[in-house]
C-alpha cells in the first residue's frame, strides 16, 4: 500500500505535470485506450524512447496507474539498488530477463501472466529495444504468445510520435517536443499462428504511423 501512495502521488504531482506541461501530448483514438478498471489489458507501442513509457502511463489517471505495469529489461532498469527501487516501485515495471534461458512457456512469461490474471494492465514493446529515426524494427513474437495464453484479453496497439526527439537514444539531455499517441481499436487472439499474430499486431501499428505520416502532409 505504500508503494502505490508512493506511485501515485509521483505520477500525480511530478510526472503528469512535467509530461504534459513542458512537452504536451496530442491523442487520437483516445476512446480505444483501454478501460483499467474494468480489467486487464496489453497495451503494444513502437519504442524510441524512454519517455514512451512515461507518456502512455500519462494517458490515464492516478488510480488507473497503480494497475498498469510495463514490460522492461532487467539488466538495463535493475542492474543496480537504485534503479530497482525507482522502476519497480515507483513505475511499477515488470522486469524480463534479455537472456532467455530453458524454461515453459508458463515459467518464462509468469511474471507478466500474474498482474494480467489479476485484471491489470502491461505495456509492452515488442521491437525488444529502443530503435532510432522513428523506424519500426520486426517485432518479436512474446507479445503473441502472452496474447494466446490471455485471449480474452485485449490488446491495443498504440503508435508514438516526438518522444525520440525529446529524448533520443544515446542521449542525456531532454528537448522539448509534443508528443503524438495514436491508439487503435483493440484486437484479440484469434487463434491463427503466434507469428501470424505478431505480423497482425505490427500492422496494425504501422496503418497507426501511416495515419501520422498523412496527417504531417496536410
Amino acid at each position: 500500500m505504500f508503494y502505490d501512495f508512493l506511485k501515485y502521488i509521483t505520477f500525480t504531482f511530478l510526472i503528469k505535470p512535467f509530461i504534459y506541461l513542458v512537452f504536451g501530448v496530442n491523442v487520437s483514438g483516445a476512446d480505444n485506450l483501454p478501460k483499467i478498471n474494468k480489467g486487464a489489458s496489453i497495451i503494444v507501442a513502437n519504442h524510441n524512447s524512454h519517455f514512451d513509457t512515461l507518456i502512455l502511463m500519462c494517458l490515464f489517471s492516478g488510480s488507473q496507474i497503480l494497475k498498469i505495469h510495463p514490460v522492461a529489461a532487467a539488466d538495463y532498469f535493475c542492474n543496480t539498488a537504485i534503479k530497482k527501487f525507482i522502476f519497480t516501485k515507483l513505475l511499477g515495471i515488470i522486469p524480463l530477463s534479455r537472456k532467455v534461458k530453458k524454461a515453459t512457456e508458463e515459467e518464462l512469461f509468469k511474471d507478466i501472466n500474474e498482474p494480467l490474471r489479476k485484471g491489470q494492465t502491461i505495456i509492452i514493446y515488442p521491437e525488444g529495444t529502443r530503435g532510432t529515426d522513428n523506424t519500426l524494427s520486426k517485432f518479436k513474437s512474446g507479445v503473441a504468445h502472452i496474447a494466446r495464453m490471455n485471449p480474452d484479453i485485449p490488446v491495443v496497439p498504440c503508435y508514438i510520435n516526438g518522444p525520440d526527439r525529446i529524448l533520443p537514444k544515446g542521449s542525456f539531455l531532454w528537448v522539448p517536443f509534443i508528443a503524438d499517441v495514436y491508439i487503435s481499436e483493440p484486437v484479440y487472439y484469434d487463434n491463427t499462428s503466434t507469428k501470424d499474430f505478431t505480423a497482425r499486431i505490427q500492422s496494425a501499428v504501422e496503418k497507426l504511423k501511416d495515419e501520422h505520416k498523412r496527417r504531417e502532409e496536410l
